[in-house]
């Protein structure tokens, strides 16, 4: 079983061809088991300008207001789910797409990241309270190719902007994974972003959690779903530069990027 996540600086736009969904599509139809998660971040950054929006970043998370979930929900569960499902259809993967909230997937919480030793209030953006795999399951063993979008719901019902890596990471975990790979802008975890001379190859979870207090804000969120994939069951989690299809064909087969091993 691999999960990918797909990162929005890394999406198709509509209509065009794609190497990455081609690769997955014929993951999938050689009769392996594979889920993709999707970002979109890039492309609620548009929509969100076209609606004169204003939006800000902190600790690489988008502060959400509930006129910004609006706009997240309309274009990762619908415009940019869409679109991938499109694609990979048109491959002849047998893909369903859907959002975190269907079947109880994924239920969250308010997050409040630690900033300065302070907690803070950036919205409704959503942490990971709990995971139940069985709607995945049943997809999967009836050969569909889930496509998924970072959408879940609290105890309340409330819609939360969930980080598309920590998503990936949680249905691995669920999932049991062989592997995470999260696909991004980067050729995987820097010590010292953007210096690329300081990538990390592989290391353990011990050794990336020792190493989380020194990342910049980029590379926090991709440290952070890397050990949540392992803490909740996956076997290892791969980070790598999504731009390039030959290097999703290198992770399926085991290679390449920043490896984290339990």
């Amino acid at each position: 079983m691999i999960v990918v996540k797909y990162g929005g600086h890394a999406l198709p736009k509509a209509g065009s061809s794609d190497g990455i969904l081609q690769i997955v599509a014929n993951y999938h139809k050689s009769g392996r088991e594979i889920l993709l998660v999707h970002g979109g971040g890039p492309q609620v950054d548009a929509e969100l300008a076209i609606h004169g929006i204003k939006s800000e970043m902190v600790n690489g998370y988008r502060v959400t207001t509930p006129e910004i979930i609006e706009v997240v929900q309309a274009v990762l569960a619908g415009q940019v789910c869409r679109t991938l499902v499109n694609q990979l259809v048109s491959y002849g993967a047998n893909a369903v797409g859907l959002s975190a909230t269907d079947g109880g997937t994924i239920r969250a919480e308010i997050m409040k990241p630690i900033v300065n030793g302070e907690a803070i209030d950036i919205g409704l953006v959503g942490d990971i309270a709990s995971t139940n795999p069985a709607f995945l399951k049943l997809l999967v063993e009836e050969k569909y190719l889930p496509v998924i979008s970072p959408v879940a719901v609290n105890s309340e019902g409330q819609a939360l902007n969930v980080n598309g890596d920590l998503a990936a990471a949680a249905i691995g975990g669920a999932m049991r994974a062989d592997q995470v790979i999260f696909m991004t802008d980067v050729e995987g975890i820097y010590r010292n972003y953007p210096d690329r001379s300081s990538i990390i190859n592989e290391c353990s979870a011990q050794e990336l959690r020792a190493l989380q207090p020194s990342f910049s804000a980029g590379m926090i969120p991709k440290s952070k779903a890397a050990l949540l994939a392992l803490d909740m069951g996956a076997r290892l989690a791969r980070v790598i530069d999504g731009r390039d299809p030959a290097n999703l064909i290198a992770a399926l087969d085991g290679v390449g990027g920043t490896v984290v091993t339990r």
